[in-house]
């Protein structure tokens, strides 16, 4: 089957120039919107943090808190962290199974089987 380039015709040509430009023009907004989005997000964050009301800060000035109580709480805070990541052995053993047959490899032993055995055509006629 050869080519015929006189098959072409003008609304071809045109229909593969307009297909060709809509997708260039996708890509370079693509390209324009991934570019200038972090500059977006910053500027709406910007908005955002304007609006909300000033946090007081976690911790009042007004409490004088001795250095043992700091400690203390510090204490409590390490053991609390500590006592949340159980440590476990980390021993591997690898055991060989004496069987063979497992269902990961079921379907290969049956098409072993089924080169063993005889072909036969179910469509022949009798």
């Amino acid at each position: 089957m050869k080519f015929d380039i006189s098959a072409i015709g003008t609304e071809h040509i045109y229909m593969t120039l307009i297909g060709y430009s809509i997708v260039f023009m996708a890509l370079v907004a693509l390209y324009l919107i991934f570019d200038n989005l972090p500059k977006v997000l910053l500027f709406l964050n910007g908005l955002f943090e304007k609006k909300t009301v000033e946090q007081k800060p976690a911790v009042s000035s007004k409490h004088n808190l001795s250095g043992a109580v700091n400690a203390a709480i510090a204490t409590a805070l390490h053991l609390y962290f500590d006592e949340l990541h159980d440590e476990e052995i980390t021993k591997l053993t690898i055991n060989k199974v004496s069987r063979n047959y497992s269902p990961w490899s079921s379907k290969i032993y049956s098409v072993m089987q089924s080169h063993l055995q005889p072909q036969t055509n179910k469509f022949s006629k009798k």
